[in-house]
């Protein structure tokens, strides 16, 4: 029987035209996730630390930051494709989250990498940054397991492929939360 289901799978495959497309949908079996967590790390020399939460809401995920050590100005800050903080610059945690191959742009426009929520403005050192948004490009099962990247400028939300936001200083990965 299985073979037979093979072969007809196959003989389906191959007579597809170009124009045709084989949509496979996944199930997803397992609890449904309702919150993540990362917690931010140092990379180098800097001192940063802190949380960004993940909880899914009826109108999209709501992201919440808050993070100190950082400089006064603003700070790109965006998932990337690895939870892998390991390399001592943060290049491990490699480039931005994209999975639908988009150009970078600004967390609020239509077209742009999963990954770019902008910018965390800092008033200095001394103080607590926060951010607190509701992202409709995000979702949870998507980023388990990515990496958070602050990066020590600003993201100009325009340079390809990331924002041309400087060096990397802080790492973490975006991991299960309890409910």
């Amino acid at each position: 029987m299985k073979n037979l289901f093979t072969f007809l799978a196959l003989a389906l495959i191959l007579n597809c035209t170009k124009t045709e497309r084989i949509e496979v949908v996944k199930e997803f079996d397992g609890p449904q996730i309702q919150n993540a967590v990362a917690v931010i790390h140092p990379i180098g020399d800097s001192d940063i630390s802190g949380t960004v939460n993940f909880d899914k809401t009826n109108n999209g995920t709501k992201i919440t930051a808050e993070i100190t050590g950082l400089s006064e100005g603003e700070h790109g800050f965006h998932i990337h494709q690895y939870g892998d903080c390991s390399a001592t610059d943060g290049s491990s945690a490699g480039g931005h989250f994209d999975p639908d191959d988009m150009q970078h742009n600004s967390r609020d426009a239509e077209k742009r990498h999963v990954g770019d929520m902008g910018n965390l403005v800092s008033e200095g050192e001394e103080s607590t940054t926060t951010l607190s948004y509701v992202d409709n490009h995000i979702f949870l099962e998507e980023i388990i397991g990515r990496g958070i990247i602050i990066h020590a400028g600003e993201d100009d939300l325009t340079s390809q492929p990331s924002g041309d936001a400087g060096a990397r200083i802080a790492c973490g990965v975006i991991g299960i939360a309890q409910n």
